[in-house]
């Protein structure tokens, strides 16, 4: 996959895409990860990107001019149909699932702005997609891009050290994760789950499962409600709230 960040501040991005496993996942070639500062593809002199708005009001709106030629730049150099992605607060609620949509994608190009918005015309005529992170603002779209960068090479074949990782995640399965234990198996009177010792795979798989549902049903109820639970996740989910 190619991800190409189109930003008026591509320092911000040194830190995160060149430590851990973003890193590795571009040593290991599964990404290749270009920041460019869409200010170089100004056509004034003085490097300008955002103007007044039209009718008035506070704040710059940036121009369309240099995010539509530094996209198209963008595609001609890599000959693909990409993925053009907006930040912005107005933008769909980013998800797991749409981390695993666009982790199939070879080439993604991220719009970070600045200022008070977007000229609507890249809105409308530039972009594939509009992502916000949150129901909060921000000063600019870098922190929400490199929220996507992280959440969709992570998921990437041979980026993480164990394939099924990913899989089991908060959010993939529709349910949040199952608790986590290591060692010691009792620390300080507090003892590891008699199952997860046993060794016997099926019945840790029906407490892993078992416990993922609780813990969704406990924190976030709302996401039973967005996918089928099973015969089997019935009868829990009906145990748990018997013995509320």
């Amino acid at each position: 996959m190619k991800i190409d960040v189109l930003s008026l501040f591509p320092e911000m991005f040194t830190g995160v895409i060149n430590t851990s496993i973003l890193k590795q996942a571009q040593e290991r070639e599964a990404v290749k990860i270009q920041v460019v500062d869409f200010r170089a593809y100004a056509d004034n002199k003085h490097r300008k990107v955002d103007d007044y708005p039209y009718g008035g009001g506070a704040g710059m709106v940036l121009s369309p001019q240099p995010l539509f030629d530094a996209v198209e730049a963008l595609k001609e150099e890599s000959h693909t149909k990409p993925r053009v992605i907006l930040l912005c607060p107005q933008g769909e609620r980013y998800s797991q699932q749409k981390a695993e949509e666009l982790a199939g994608e070879e080439h993604l190009i991220l719009l970070c702005g600045h200022y008070e918005g977007y000229d609507e015309r890249i809105r409308e005529h530039l972009v594939t997609d509009e992502i916000s992170i949150g129901d909060y603002v921000l000063t600019g779209g870098e922190l929400g891009a490199m929220v996507i960068i992280d959440s969709v090479a992570r998921l990437l074949p041979g980026v993480l050290g164990n394939e099924e990782s990913s899989v089991t995640d908060s959010f993939s399965t529709g349910l949040l994760e199952h608790p986590h234990y290591t060692r010691p198996a009792d620390f300080r009177g507090m003892k590891v789950p008699d199952v997860l010792l046993s060794g016997h795979h099926k019945n840790i798989e029906a407490w892993r499962e078992k416990e993922a549902l609780r813990r969704t049903w406990q924190r976030r109820p709302d996401l039973l409600v967005q996918g089928p639970l099973s015969e089997q996740q019935r009868r829990w989910l009906k145990e748990f709230q018997e013995k509320r």
